[in-house]
C-alpha cells in the first residue's frame, strides 16, 4: 500500500531541516514556491533504510515562478533575502526561479530546455520518474503527479517528460551507492 500525501508529508518532516524549512519559508512570499527534490525522497529513502533522516543529502531546493523579471540579478536578491531569513540554514538551500532555466540550461547541461511555465514545470522535468515530488510553501499542499509507489519501493525509472540516458543512469547510480536497495528499471 501507497502512501497518502499527508503519511508522506510527515515522514518528510522527520527531517529537522524540512520541516524549518516549511515553516519559515512562506515568510518569503515567493510565488509558486516549493521545497522539492532530493530532501524529500531521500528522507523518505532514509527512513527505509534506518539511516537518519537527514542522512547524505546534500542539498534543499526550492523553485519557485516569476516571470516578471528574468535577470539573474532578480534571482540573486532572492537568494539573498532567504539567506536573511534562514540564517546559517540557508547554505544547505538552493533557490532556483523556474522562469529562468531556459536561460542557462544549455550551458550547463548541453541541451536546450523550453521555457518553463510554473514552478511545477521544473518538477516534471527530473530525470527520474519517482522523484517528481513538490510540497507548496504556501498551502502545504503535496504535488506527486506520479503518486509515492515507485518511490517508496525504490524504482528508479526515465522520467518520459525529459529523457538523458546518461544524465538519469548517472543519478541512479549515485542514488544506489547512497542506498542499494534501489533498482533501477529503465
Amino acid at each position: 500500500m501507497s502512501l497518502s500525501s499527508q503519511q508522506f508529508i510527515e515522514q518528510i518532516k522527520r527531517n529537522d531541516t524540512n520541516r524549518r524549512l516549511l515553516d519559515m519559508l512562506p515568510d518569503l512570499h515567493l510565488p509558486q514556491a516549493m521545497l522539492t527534490a532530493g530532501c524529500l525522497f531521500q528522507t523518505v529513502w532514509n527512513l527505509r533504510s534506518n539511516n537518519p533522516p537527514d542522512w547524505a543529502i546534500r542539498d534543499y531546493d526550492l523553485f519557485y515562478f516569476c516571470d516578471d523579471d528574468l535577470s539573474w540579478e532578480a534571482e540573486n536578491a532572492v537568494i539573498q533575502r532567504a539567506k536573511d531569513l534562514l540564517g546559517p540554514l540557508a547554505d544547505k538551500v538552493q533557490i532556483r526561479n523556474q522562469a529562468r532555466v531556459h536561460l542557462w540550461y544549455l550551458q550547463k547541461f548541453g541541451r536546450t530546455c523550453p521555457p518553463l511555465t510554473s514552478a511545477t514545470d521544473g518538477i516534471d522535468r527530473f530525470l527520474i520518474a519517482c522523484t517528481k515530488l513538490g510540497i507548496c510553501i504556501e498551502t502545504g499542499t503535496v504535488y506527486a503527479p506520479n503518486g509515492f509507489e515507485d518511490m517508496e519501493n525504490g524504482h528508479l525509472r526515465t522520467n518520459p517528460n525529459n529523457v538523458q540516458p546518461d544524465r538519469f543512469l548517472s543519478k541512479c547510480q549515485d542514488y544506489k551507492a547512497r542506498w542499494p536497495w534501489l533498482c533501477i528499471m529503465g
